[in-house]
């Protein structure tokens, strides 16, 4: 079992899409997929069509009331699942603030998951922000996957979360983290675009994924419907996107 994070502390660079879609796309590959909501807006459990009263919540793990099996549910999708969020995790970045071991306390949330390995991956979707959540997810993780999108600001985000990555490395929490790659997201064939992903190949080649995400209001309405873009817009570029984003992933991790 690995555990993906998917990170970047800017947001609105297509974080939740990438996490829920290539969740879905992996899913469909045969894959038993683990999605984790990390995030109190809860948009990646609003996307899947999931509501969940906060008891039931990755909450109620983190601040040690329950453990991760006793809050996963089904999707109605076959081989995925998924931990919800709910909105009261705003809250847990206080409590776990006055808590030691706050850095650590997803890496203990998952030891058991761990020891099942009823999983092939657990993706989480990270909060967009460098609190507590997102270190507790990236101390708790086995590789970083950064949706990016096509923009200058974007490159300034990207050297965030390297940095911190790096930082949570030599701190000894958690060693052997690697940043595994980086999709491109909100695609647009212009000249700005164009010359972001060429900036990026150039310096970081293997991290860079050749799969880039087109702009596409369907990924953008199919939250609405408690749908992947995969279900509500399977022939669109998008969906085509995420599927071949999936094979890429898994040709990465052969």
């Amino acid at each position: 079992m690995k555990v993906i994070a998917i990170a970047n502390q800017k947001g609105g660079v297509g974080k939740t899409s990438t996490a829920v879609n290539l969740a879905a796309a992996l899913a469909a590959r045969g894959k038993e997929i683990l999605l984790i909501d990390v995030d109190s807006q809860a948009n990646a459990t609003s996307a899947l069509g999931i509501a969940v009263a906060g008891e039931h919540s990755l909450y109620q793990v983190l601040i040690g009331n329950k453990r991760l099996d006793e809050v996963m549910f089904a999707t109605g999708r076959r081989h995925l699942s998924i931990v919800p969020a709910h909105m009261d995790l705003s809250g847990v970045e206080v409590e776990l603030t006055h808590d030691g071991a706050h850095t650590v306390c997803m890496q203990h949330a998952l030891v058991g998951l761990r020891e099942a390995n009823q999983f092939d991956y657990v993706i989480m979707d990270t909060p967009p922000s460098l609190g507590v959540l997102m270190t507790a997810s990236l101390c708790a993780c086995d590789e970083v996957l950064t949706p990016m999108q096509c923009e200058f600001l974007s490159l300034e985000g990207l050297s965030k979360i390297l940095y911190v990555i790096g930082q949570i490395r030599d701190s000894g929490v958690n060693p052997s983290i690697v940043h595994e790659g980086i999709i491109m997201t909100m695609y647009n064939n212009t000249n700005l675009a164009n010359m972001v992903i060429e900036q990026v190949q150039e310096n970081l080649p293997q991290q860079l994924y050749e799969t880039v995400i087109p702009r596409s209001v369907r990924v953008a309405e199919a939250p609405s419907f408690g749908k992947t873009v995969l279900e509500h817009d399977p022939d669109g570029a998008a969906a085509w996107a995420y599927k071949n984003a999936a094979k890429e992933f898994l040709r990465r991790h052969r």
